[in-house]
C-alpha cells in the first residue's frame, strides 16, 4: 500500500481549529456532550439497527461481522473524508490524536500514535503499578495504554481521514478515570486523524533486542488484560508476545508447534539477547497457562507449561502450574512428584499452594452451606430470626392462657 502524507499544521494551529470544530458541534455547551450522544450525523461504532435477519454491516474498510445492537456509547462523526485504504487486520497504524473533557479540558495530545489495532494495545486500565496475580510483571515499560475508542474505531478509518470519536466512559478510562486529568466515568471527544495505514512489523525481520521490547510490550498488556479479569484478551497478548519473542522461522512454544532450539549465536551479546529471549519466552509460557487456566481451558495450559518446562526444565512457577493441572485431571501421583520438585526448587512455592489451598477450602465450605438449605448466609439469618420470633409467640401465648 503507498504511503500517504498529511500536511499537519503546527501545535498551536491545530488546538486552535480543534476547539472551532468542538464549538460548531455544540459539544462546549452547559449540557456537556450529552446532546451529542443523542444527535444526528454520526454513525455507531459499536453497533446499528438492524432488521432481524439482516446481514452484517459492510463499511468503508470491507465487511465486518456481526455487530451487537446501537448501545450509542461510542459514536464517529466524518469531518474530511480520506483517500487512501482502510486497515486491515494485522496492519498497524499511525493517528494524530487530539482529546477533549466536557469541560473543554485537553486531556489527550499525540501527534503520532501507532498501534496495530485488534491486538490489545488500547486498554482502560494503567500500565504502571501493581501486577496482575498469576501474571510476571515484564521487565521493561511499555507507552501507555490508550482508551478502547481508539482501537475500536480506527479501523472505520480510511488514510488521509479527519473524524470525531464520542466516547463514553466504557470506551475511554472507564470507571477508575485517568489520575490525575481524567475523573472516573467521564465521557470523552477525539479528534482523530488516521496518518498512515502499513503492514505491521513482522518479528522474523526484527532483530533480537526489537523482538525483546516489542515482546515486553505485548505480555505487559497481556497484564493489564488479567488484572482486570479479561483472560481471554490476556491470552491473546501473551500469544502475540511468544510470536515476537520467537521471531526468526522458529515455530510456536505455546504447545501447537515443535519445539526447536535457536540458532547458535555467534557474538557475545547475541548469546546474551538469545538467553534473554529464551526467558521471556519461559514468561509468557507460564503466563499463557495462568490465562488458560482461568478459561478452564485445562489441556491448553498444560501444553503450555510443558512448553516452558522444555526451555526451562528447573523453572519453579512452570513446576508449580504444572503439578496443579495435573492434579485438577486427576493424576495425582505425577502431581505430587512434580510438586515436590516444585517445592525443592522454589520454598516460595509452599506459601502459594497454602493460600491455594485455604481459598479451595472456604469455597467448598461455602458451598457446602449453601447446599444444606440452598439460602444464602442473610437469608438464613433472616430465616433463624422469624424461627425465634414465632417460637416467642407461642411461648408468650402459652404464658396468657395459664392465666
Amino acid at each position: 500500500m503507498p504511503h500517504t502524507t498529511i500536511t499537519v499544521p503546527s501545535g498551536r494551529d491545530e488546538e486552535q481549529l480543534f476547539y472551532r470544530r468542538l464549538d460548531a458541534l455544540g459539544a462546549l455547551g452547559p449540557d456537556g456532550f450529552a446532546p451529542l450522544f443523542a444527535a444526528e450525523g454520526w454513525s455507531e461504532v459499536t453497533g446499528e439497527r438492524r432488521a432481524r435477519g439482516a446481514g452484517p454491516r459492510r463499511g468503508r474498510g470491507g465487511s465486518h461481522g456481526p455487530l451487537p445492537v446501537e448501545d450509542r456509547l461510542l459514536r464517529k462523526r466524518v469531518v474530511r473524508d480520506g483517500q487512501g485504504g482502510a486497515p486491515q487486520p494485522g496492519q498497524e497504524v499511525s493517528v494524530k490524536v487530539l482529546g477533549a473533557m466536557e469541560d473543554g479540558g485537553l486531556v489527550e495530545r499525540d501527534p503520532r500514535l501507532s498501534f496495530v489495532p485488534g491486538q490489545g494495545d488500547a486498554v482502560q486500565v494503567g500500565s504502571g503499578g501493581r501486577g496482575a496475580r498469576g501474571a510476571e510483571s515484564p521487565g521493561s515499560t511499555a507507552s501507555a495504554p490508550r482508551p478502547q475508542a481508539l482501537e475500536l474505531g480506527v479501523p472505520t478509518m480510511r488514510a488521509g481521514e479527519v473524524c470525531f470519536f464520542l466516547a463514553a466512559s466504557p470506551y475511554g478510562y472507564g470507571p477508575a478515570g485517568r489520575e490525575p486529568d481524567v475523573p472516573p466515568e467521564a465521557p470523552l471527544l477525539f479528534e482523530v486523524t488516521l496518518l498512515e495505514v502499513r503492514d505491521g512489523p513482522d518479528p522474523q525481520r526484527l532483530p533480537p533486542a526489537a523482538r525483546l521490547r516489542l515482546g515486553a510490550q505485548k505480555r505487559e498488556r497481556g497484564n493489564a488484560h488479567f488484572a482486570r479479569g479479561d483472560f481471554a484478551a490476556a491470552l491473546l497478548s501473551y500469544r502475540l508476545a511468544l510470536r515476537a519473542l520467537e521471531g526468526g522461522g522458529e515455530e510456536r512454544r505455546d504447545g501447537a508447534g515443535a519445539d526447536h532450539g535457536p540458532a547458535a549465536p555467534t557474538e557475545p551479546r547475541e548469546e546474551e539477547e538469545e538467553e534473554e529471549l529464551r526467558e521471556q519466552r519461559v514468561k509468557c509460557l507460564n503466563n499463557c497457562a495462568a490465562a488458560a487456566r482461568r478459561l478452564q481451558r485445562g489441556a491448553e495450559a498444560l501444553a503450555a507449561v510443558e512448553a516452558a518446562l522444555r526451555l526451562s526444565p528447573n523453572n519453579g512457577t512452570a513446576l508449580l502450574r504444572r503439578g496443579q493441572l495435573l492434579a485438577e485431571q486427576g493424576h495425582d501421583e505425577e502431581a505430587a512428584r512434580v510438586l515436590r520438585r516444585a517445592l525443592e526448587l522454589d520454598p516460595a512455592s509452599k506459601r502459594e499452594l497454602a493460600r491455594q489451598k485455604n481459598l479451595k477450602k472456604q469455597s467448598d465450605s461455602g458451598k457446602g452451606k449453601r447446599r444444606d438449605d440452598g439460602l444464602s448466609a442473610a437469608a438464613r439469618k433472616q430465616r433463624d430470626s422469624e424461627i425465634m420470633q414465632q417460637k416467642q409467640k407461642k411461648a408468650d401465648e402459652k404464658k396468657e392462657g395459664a392465666k
